[in-house]
């Protein structure tokens, strides 16, 4: 076990210093493309100003033959492209295939200097984080790249679960978790062929009624992510980094994948994947704070003060919990504003209403 003392410090001679604190960035949607695909890699300088992140897949969505293309791909749409605010990520191949190796001596070599995050697939434990950890300081120092590139694990083995505090800890190189459903029920071995969302087999059904008759007793769907999501949120903010919810794999039921963003939104996740421009739309509705939540949140905050005792505020008490609450959907709401100017216009109007 390495030392506390030790945690911060770069793991090759010459690597940039880690950081102590992830900076947060707005990344709502973390939007998916195939760098190999030569039309969806012209659209991508259009497609940069509307997103949060950008990411070059070359994982399994990328055929076998096509892996060499897509990592060129993303080198080229790399040097070409002005990103502006938006991230550039990329998904590497999982660490046990023969591509992961040349993804990240390639891309960290070739366009290191532009890219902000690795997204590392199937991350069983630790173990998984320290290598990619230890290869990226090498990579950086030859590189001389000064600032780190940080890591995303995606959650989507049982293994990968039942560790999921371990990998949120692993390194300061940690940027965030995303839960993987797909894989992680196949891994899990659930009885479901969608990618995320709910299944209508999952669900709780009313009591019977008390007396005879043909009264339908009504079901409720459940979902199916609830346990898993939450588990990773609370590792996620033990250890400071951010959670996200993974791919909606039904593009055309755009109201189930509202549900579950927005779900997963509630229960702490800070942005989702989009696999189509359709879902970017959503993604950045559910994502950011209703403005009149965000103008209510700035009225207990006004009214606490310095953020102890209790007011009432229309009848309803706030204490140093809501003035808490109400700081991260401010806090929140201030950062996205800062890239969305449309939105800041939102939160400003709706705050002048609340305070007629």
């Amino acid at each position: 076990m390495r030392s506390a003392k030790d945690f911060f410090r770069p793991l090759a001679v010459g690597a940039p210093e880690p950081l102590r604190e992830v900076p947060f960035r707005p990344s709502r949607m973390i939007h998916f493309f195939d760098p190999g695909n030569e039309k969806m890699a012209a659209k991508i300088p259009a497609l940069a100003p509307q997103v949060d992140v950008l990411l070059g897949n070359l994982e399994d969505a990328v055929a076998a033959d096509r892996k060499e293309a897509a990592r060129a791909g993303l080198v080229a749409v790399a040097r070409s492209t002005d990103f502006g605010g938006t991230q550039l990520w990329t998904r590497i191949n999982s660490l046990d295939s023969p591509w992961a190796l040349d993804d990240l001596v390639t891309l960290v070599s070739e366009i290191g200097d532009r890219l902000d995050v690795v997204m590392v697939p199937k991350v069983e434990g630790a173990h998984d984080i320290h290598y990619v950890d230890r290869l990226l300081a090498q990579l950086e120092a030859r590189a001389g790249l000064t600032r780190p590139i940080l890591v995303h694990a995606i959650l989507e083995t049982a293994a990968g679960v039942a560790g999921v505090e371990e990998i949120a800890a692993a390194s300061p190189r940690m940027q965030g978790i995303s839960l993987g459903p797909a894989d992680l029920a196949a891994s899990r071995r659930m009885k479901t062929t969608r990618v995320g969302g709910g299944h209508p087999g999952y669900l709780v059904r009313q009591d019977p009624p008390q007396t005879p008759g043909d009264t339908p007793r009504l079901t409720y769907q459940q979902d199916l992510w609830h346990y898993t999501i939450a588990r990773m949120v609370d590792a996620c903010a033990a250890h400071g980094i951010l959670p996200y919810y993974g791919p909606f794999g039904d593009i055309q039921d755009v109201t189930a994948c509202e549900d579950q963003f927005r779900n997963a939104f509630l229960l702490g996740c800070v942005g989702a994947w989009t696999l189509h421009p359709v879902q970017i739309a959503i993604a950045r509705r559910v994502f950011s704070p209703a403005p009149q939540d965000v103008a209510w949140a700035r009225q207990v905050i006004e009214a606490m003060g310095d953020g102890t005792g209790a007011v009432m505020i229309d009848g309803k008490m706030q204490d140093d919990a809501t003035y808490k609450q109400c700081q991260v959907v401010v806090g929140l709401a201030d950062a996205l504003a800062a890239r969305d100017p449309e939105l800041a216009e939102a939160y400003a109007t709706a705050d002048k209403a609340a305070r007629r």
